[in-house]
């Protein structure tokens, strides 16, 4: 750790693997749901569950990229951050705020738009805390140096608080209010969210593989240039079936397509630098989240994306299983894994306890990705069934579900695995431990 307003992050980070736990356990809630019907379906109905679930995901991605911005946005403009104490100040905003709309699903009280389902008041509220950051960032990398890795991110950041805008407007007409609600919810994760998580792997593989600078940027602005190509009118692949032109079929069907070039640029960018650099550096659990989120992130986001995008197919498969695959191991493998990545990279030479619990960390790296990759090849086989049962020959959607029920059983198994590996993680990096390396003291000085 070269700043001392550096340590902010390890809020955001404590926070975001907080949040992470409750979000697989929502989610294993969830599953148990599904071969248990009746399980609290008077206490807390399964469309809450679903709902915590997918809430809390988005706001721990989002409170573990605002640590990864106040880590490395110091370091990579060689000054201190703007205001360590309006970053902290930020933090308990958004943490009350999130705890405050966990709360009040559980009363019944949110907006009913899936992903957006938060009270008014709780948008606005994010919006605050939003301008905080973005303005406590840009004024830590105006007054410093600017390099490709900080100004991409701070973009990247501006892009996800400016589509979030887009989150209040709720029309009545029902096509209208799909084409900008993904406007949030595609933009975020098919458009500004691959530029924050190609600037955090950056700067990973500068600090990891030592390998110049310019070329690492050049790779940046290469796959930044196929997101922003491939992702804007690769939203066409949601306008399908909601009531927009025919020519969004084809608009989508080639977009989305293209869509898995940038993922597949990650993968070599990532594996390329590695070989290039050719250091062996003391955090291998650091490298090994990077490689793995390039790995994961092509076959989730870019071929289970893939395999379901063009529009005669997606014709028979949308809402099915197959799109419950595709979203779980795109999500794990493109936003849990960077997270996952930066912080096992800077919780270590934040506390000063480099390297830390590698071994542990590592396990929880393969337990977690193979309990995930198990629940997408289930999800899919699910998915193919539904599709050719309920949309090919007909059959009624819950004669379907009975027929399928042996893979939600397996997706539970698979859930607990992923739990396992998810609480691994998190106690390899939060908490002390005794696995020390001599070469702790050279990480540290990076």
């Amino acid at each position: 750790m070269k700043y001392q307003s550096q340590k902010v992050a390890i809020y955001y980070f404590y926070g975001a693997m907080a949040l992470f736990i409750a979000q697989v356990l929502g989610g294993l809630l969830a599953g148990t749901v599904y071969v248990m019907p009746n399980l609290l379906s008077e206490l807390v109905p399964f469309n809450v569950i679903r709902m915590i679930h997918t809430n809390a995901l988005i706001v721990w991605l989002l409170m573990g990229f605002m640590g990864a911005a106040y880590y490395l946005v110091p370091e990579e403009s060689e000054t201190e951050l703007y205001s360590t104490k309006l970053a902290i100040i930020q933090f308990w905003l958004f943490l009350i705020g999130a705890a405050a709309a966990v709360i009040g699903y559980l009363f019944g009280i949110h907006g009913g738009r899936e992903f957006l389902e938060q009270p008014l008041w709780i948008k606005v509220a994010i919006v605050i805390v939003a301008l905080m950051f973005l303005f406590n960032l840009s004024m830590t990398i105006l007054k410093g140096r600017k390099t490709a890795v900080s100004l991409v991110l701070i973009v990247a950041l501006w892009g996800v608080a400016i589509f979030f805008l887009f989150a209040f407007y709720n029309p009545t007409n029902l096509v209208l209010d799909k084409m900008f609600w993904w406007w949030v919810v595609h933009l975020w994760v098919e458009g500004v969210w691959e530029l924050v998580m190609a600037s955090i792997l950056a700067f990973l593989m500068i600090k990891l593989t030592g390998v110049d600078r310019e070329i690492v940027e050049k790779w940046l602005y290469l796959i930044v240039s196929l997101t922003l190509f491939t992702g804007i009118l690769g939203t066409g692949h949601h306008y399908y079936w909601i009531g927009t032109p025919g020519y969004w079929q084809w608009i989508g069907s080639i977009f989305s397509t293209l869509e898995v070039v940038p993922f597949f640029a990650m993968v070599v960018f990532t594996f390329y630098m590695v070989w290039k650099g050719g250091r062996s550096h003391p955090n291998k659990a650091a490298l090994l989240w990077s490689l793995g989120c390039a790995v994961f992130a092509f076959f989730g986001a870019g071929v289970w994306g893939f395999l379901h995008t063009l529009s005669s197919i997606n014709y028979y498969t949308h809402g099915t299983q197959i799109t419950a695959a595709h979203g779980h191991l795109a999500f794990y493998g493109a936003y849990v894994m960077v997270n996952i990545a930066i912080m096992t990279y800077a919780l270590p030479n934040l506390l000063g306890r480099a390297p830390y619990k590698q071994t542990l960390n590592m396990w929880g790296f393969w337990i977690a990705s193979s309990g995930m990759a198990f629940m997408t090849f289930v999800l899919t086989f699910a998915g193919v069934v539904q599709t050719h049962l309920q949309r090919v020959l007909g059959q009624d959607f819950m004669e379907v579900q009975e027929q399928v029920d042996l893979f939600y059983w397996m997706r539970l198994g698979s859930g607990v695995v992923v739990v396992l590996g998810v609480l691994i993680i998190v106690v390899s990096l939060a908490l002390p431990g005794k696995e020390k390396s001599p070469s702790a003291a050279a990480q540290a000085a990076e």
